[in-house]
């Protein structure tokens, strides 16, 4: 094989199970169906006070005297709160006891650098603490299953889905991330035998097992799971690709999906509110979709942002990177539907003039691991943090 062949082969397998053949004999096999976790990251830091809106405090109003959402125009979960008017399809889904929104999650010694709050959520690390393995990438190492237990649905994989033993796939079309790998010289790699070279055997790992993942989705592909349409929206095509890949029976227990943009510095309103109606257009399509599959049952989505944003607006009609903002839970499992934890209280900010965070992210992560997802927190997250009581056991 000619060198440029070989590094183009390399770069077509986005992620995949990083062992020699010589181990896969000890990996186990999926068990049939099971629960399945949607991730939403929202990248670029969501501004949580205009997504969960005090709308009755006067404080809000002055701190944003132009960035207020006009009164009337939220989307009331109670008296006090509401959710910003572009996320109906969330307040229905709210207003049938299918959302908790989780106020004022953050973590101790925020970090405003959108690469090290990110990596702080993506590995579970305190901000004093750099890991190299990713949350999810530490539950597949646990599991000890193929590399398409986790699937991000994007070019690259993030550091949340990288394990130190295995790490995830990482695809936006499965029928070309299929084809992709079904090109010879692939195939060829793929099907190698027995490598003395230890790097090479950790490479030809690699690269068999991400094959074998690939020919696993195409023939459940292949059995009559409904094709999506191509969206404009993003996310919404994402979610359709997770819709099509969860109603084909895939044994795939993580999706991580993404939707950008949220750095909101200038000209916040129109920004995030068009952000906002693709969010909510996509996450209402597959929720229905689960509903129409009867297996909403089945699925958890999670929805974060890296950090929220300063409580007071700044000079270009948008705000600064600050500090805690809300979490979205969606399903049918929830113990706590509603609002979870304190509301923020935005006269008493840190001497930044950021919000203080009441809930640590960690302890939804573990949360979602222990009681949806039925794992062991304690050997994924460090520090075995505790779990919030979020979901009926």
């Amino acid at each position: 094989m000619k060198r440029r062949d070989f590094f183009r082969s390399a770069s077509l397998v986005s992620a995949g199970l990083l062992v020699p053949d010589f181990l896969r004999a000890s990996t186990p096999a999926f068990l049939a169906g099971g629960r399945k976790l949607v991730v939403v990251q929202l990248t670029g830091g969501n501004d949580g006070l205009n997504t969960v809106i005090p709308f009755s405090d006067d404080a809000y109003r002055r701190l944003r005297p132009a960035l207020a959402i006009e009164r009337g125009q939220e989307l009331r979960l109670t008296d006090h709160l509401g959710l910003h008017p572009a996320l109906a399809g969330l307040r229905a889904i709210h207003d049938v006891g299918e959302l908790c929104v989780v106020q004022g999650v953050g973590y101790p010694n925020p970090d405003r650098s959108h690469f090290r709050s990110m990596d702080i959520w993506h590995t579970a690390s305190a901000s004093d603490e750099y890991l190299t393995t990713g949350w999810l990438g530490r539950y597949l190492d646990m599991r000890g299953t193929a590399s398409h237990d986790v699937i991000e649905l994007a070019d690259t994989l993030s550091l949340a889905n990288k394990g130190a033993e295995r790490k995830a796939l990482a695809m936006r079309d499965p029928q070309r991330f299929h084809a992709a790998l079904r090109e010879r010289f692939v195939a060829g790699l793929a099907g190698g035998g027995a490598v003395p070279h230890p790097q090479l055997a950790y490479l030809y790992g690699t690269m068999n097992e991400t094959w074998r993942s690939a020919e696993y989705i195409q023939e459940k592909l292949g059995q009559g799971a409904p094709r999506e349409v191509k969206k404009r929206n993003a996310l919404r095509q994402q979610l359709a690709t997770v819709s099509r890949l969860i109603r084909a029976g895939m044994d795939t227990s993580v999706y991580y999906t993404s939707l950008g943009g949220f750095d909101t510095h200038a000209n916040q309103l129109g920004r995030q509110s068009a952000l906002f109606a693709q969010l909510n257009e996509s996450i209402s399509a597959f929720w229905a979709n689960m509903a129409n599959a009867g297996m909403q049952d089945q699925v958890v989505i999670m929805v974060f942002s890296e950090f929220g944003r300063r409580a007071g607006e700044n000079a270009g009609r948008g705000t600064d990177h600050g500090t805690a903002g809300p979490m979205f839970l969606i399903g049918k499992g929830l113990a706590s539907p509603g609002l979870f934890g304190n509301t923020p209280d935005i006269t008493k900010l840190d001497a930044n003039g950021d919000l203080i965070a009441d809930v640590d992210f960690r302890n939804v992560y573990a949360a979602v691991l222990e009681q949806w997802l039925g794992a062991d927190a304690g050997r994924v997250l460090p520090g075995a943090p505790k779990a919030l009581r979020l979901f009926r056991v």
